[in-house]
């Protein structure tokens, strides 16, 4: 692990995360100094590599951004920011070509036309691939090796960022320390602005489709910055992810129910036609509820996929023919188990259009962020569309500043232990699944606040288990004051949709006054 630059005229930007967003922004920064922090050699962790279906852009004939937009604000259940939703869309052929410009191999037509694919939701052919299902692989490979040429990138690899420093009201740096290996006292790095881009919040789940460093940082350690976090309660559990007995689960795409696949319980009969008028291709909340209802009912569920289209998934999709195979299953012969996975939050630090947060000197990027673009439920594919340009706008507006303000903390901070309570941390998951999971009730919300309580008073601050309680506790307490059903967030004791749509609010010191509030009864 590298040593933090020293003097104020070497302060550099620091972004925080190695995934998609976090590179973009480093990329766009250039020729600014940039220092990118990483818990994992650059590449390994990062969600963005395991995006399957591709980059949603309303690019092709007789699509438009107007259409995007409505099918935006559909899914989002009536949660979008209208105007984040249109921008964004608009911003998609730019970023393409940002992308294209990177090196990123998209699929091509014969005629030399970027190929696009439908995903559920979409009411048009509009999500831009590669190999069928290795998109996220390919654009992370091309964005790595373009930071890896880029002399302005400095890479402080197998770190683990601790705590921001802020001084003033103001975020001067971040104390960082190794990511593995003994307790150690993390040491500050000055930076003239930072950007969070540490992903999402899967491994608080005991199923999900995210890598083992989604476990919730970002969102913790900006809540004790002060930042105000949005949306928490809202987590979109994919409704296809394999069931076969693996963590993180192996993901089929979305894009397999586009080209024809059906989902079937154990008796063979289709679910999803008396679900909803969509089919296969409604919502992925309302799909991934009708999976866990046949689950439930002891019917199981299974993405079928037999006969043309299993023919074909080693060609079309590679990734998934692969996690297919590794199981013991012939998709062309054999229905595929499948199981609500957690999958993407669409909860964060609250941001401005620019991707400010609350905080001075702090932006946020990638999944850590919260938009207001998904509203409840996130649209497919609009995610890496989000990350790239909200990380081209976090380095625009953090380009057009000063040097920004330096100094205000020590050299050593806290001491960080990166070593986790694995039992305890299984104990939190099966609590989250069970009860912060694609069904809640006031009650659930309860038991589980009682447990992150509990785990929050013992773990030792900002270790990672403190963040994960932290992280926990702002979903479990948005979730119990959100008494209604919308979107991703479905309550068993309020199904309908309140008539006032409004995005949640909160800030850590805010949740667990209110945790402890809701614990005592003291409040409904």
């Amino acid at each position: 692990m590298a040593h933090a630059l020293s003097g104020p005229a070497e302060r550099p930007v620091i972004v925080i995360g190695g995934g998609l967003a976090g590179l973009f922004a480093a990329l766009k920064l250039a020729p600014m100094p940039v220092t990118i922090i990483t818990p994992r050699p650059l590449g390994e962790g990062a969600s963005s590599a395991w995006a399957q279906a591709g980059i949603a852009a309303a690019i092709g004939e007789g699509d438009s951004f107007d259409v995007h937009a409505a099918d935006t604000i559909q899914a989002g259940a009536g949660l979008c920011d209208i105007a984040m939703v249109e921008s964004i869309v608009r911003e998609a052929p730019d970023r393409i070509e940002d992308l294209l410009r990177f090196g990123v191999p998209f699929d091509r037509d014969l005629e030399g036309r970027l190929r696009q694919s439908r995903e559920a939701a979409h009411s048009a052919r509009r999500v831009i691939g590669v190999q069928g299902d290795r998109a996220g692989k390919a654009i992370m490979n091309a964005l790595i090796t373009t930071v890896m040429n880029t002399t302005s990138i400095r890479l402080v690899e197998k770190a683990k960022a601790v705590d921001l420093a802020v001084s003033n009201g103001r975020v001067t740096g971040l104390y960082y320390a190794p990511a593995e290996g003994s307790p150690a006292a993390s040491t500050f790095m000055p930076g003239r602005a930072v950007v969070l881009a540490t992903g999402g919040i899967g491994q608080l789940y005991s199923l999900t489709t995210n890598p083992h460093e989604a476990c919730g940082d970002g969102i913790a350690i900006a809540g004790r910055a002060g930042a105000v976090i949005a949306d928490a309660e809202f987590v979109q559990f994919h409704p296809t992810a394999l069931d076969v007995g693996k963590r993180p689960a192996p993901l089929a795409t979305e894009a397999l129910r586009g080209d024809g696949a059906k989902l079937v319980n154990g008796s063979g009969d289709r679910f999803m036609i008396t679900a909803h008028s969509d089919a296969e291709l409604a919502p992925r909340d309302i799909v991934a509820r009708a999976v866990q209802l046949e689950r439930s009912a002891g019917r199981n569920a299974y993405l079928d996929c037999r006969g043309a289209l299993g023919n074909g998934m080693k060609e079309h999709f590679p990734t998934v023919y692969a996690a297919c195979k590794d199981a013991g299953i012939d998709p062309a012969a054999d229905l595929i188990p499948i199981a609500p996975a957690a999958h993407y939050h669409m909860g964060g630090v609250a941001t401005s259009a620019d991707a400010r947060s609350s905080v001075h000197g702090l932006w946020a990027v990638g999944e850590t962020a919260s938009t207001g673009l998904h509203g409840a439920n996130r649209l497919a594919s609009n995610s890496l569309l989000e990350a790239v340009v909200m990380a081209g706008r976090a380095a625009e507006d953090i380009t057009g500043l000063g040097p920004g303000v330096g100094g205000g903390a020590p050299t050593e901070g806290p001491a960080f232990d990166p070593r986790t309570d694995n039992a305890r941390l299984i104990e939190l998951q099966s609590v989250m699944t069970e009860h912060v999971g694609v069904v809640r009730s006031a009650r659930s919300l309860r038991q589980a606040l009682a447990f992150i309580e509990d785990m929050r008073l013992a773990a030792a601050p900002s270790s990672p288990l403190a963040n994960i309680a932290e992280t926990a506790c702002m979903m479990a307490v948005s979730g119990y004051f959100r008494e209604e059903s919308r979107g991703a967030h479905y309550r068993s004791d309020f199904t309908a949709m309140a008539s006032d749509a409004r995005r949640s609010m909160i800030t850590s010191s805010a949740a667990q006054a209110l945790s402890e509030d809701i614990l005592q009864g003291s409040t409904q």
